[in-house]
């Protein structure tokens, strides 16, 4: 699954429906995303289709380092930082709680963009084979050691080493090919 890059792709190629699907796909949470930043739901649904006339007018560069929803919800971010320096809203407030709302607004976006990766290893943990599936959940999310998980699963210690790389190694695969940037697994 692109989350969108492959339409904003047909997009860019001339096909219209590509970025009807991306509006269809993504209004909704942007808007969420924008209200939670401007706290206005009229402002955050003007901000969300500014974000589509960006796309439409500027037509920018995709850089597939990230997801296609990461790049888009940045451009909606920028969008909103910027509404929110021309407004003065921050202006009005003590440096002290402007540096807090700075402080929570970047705790937001390391949130969003965790429980994104979360997202991206489950779907990736459902497309491995169930033996490979079992041994990273009871490792890495049932924080069971090797011997540990090698009783549950009746297998002994250099089964379960060898079982264990071969499955962060497909681990890897599958959350390379959806554009994922491998971090090591501990």
């Amino acid at each position: 699954m692109d989350n969108g890059a492959g339409s904003y792709r047909r997009f860019l190629d001339g096909d219209d429906k590509g970025l009807e699907e991306i509006v269809r796909d993504h209004k909704d949470g942007l808007i969420l995303f924008l209200l939670g930043f401007i706290g206005d739901f009229s402002t955050a649904e003007d901000l969300m289709q500014e974000t589509f006339f960006r796309l439409i007018t500027r037509r920018p560069r995709f850089q597939e380092q990230h997801s296609f929803k990461t790049w888009l919800y940045t451009i909606a971010r920028n969008l909103a930082v910027d509404h929110l320096r021309k407004t003065s809203r921050t202006a009005d407030l003590p440096y002290e709680e402007a540096a807090a709302d700075l402080a929570d607004e970047q705790d937001l976006e390391k949130a969003y963009l965790i429980e994104e990766r979360k997202i991206a290893v489950h779907r990736a943990l459902k497309s491995l084979p169930p033996e490979y599936r079992q041994t990273l959940w009871l490792i890495f999310f049932e924080d069971l050691t090797p011997a540990e998980a090698g009783t549950v699963m009746k297998k002994n210690a250099r089964q379960m080493k060898n079982l264990v790389y071969r499955a962060k190694g497909a681990l890897r695969s599958e959350l390379e090919k959806e554009g994922f940037v491998y971090e090591e697994l501990s």
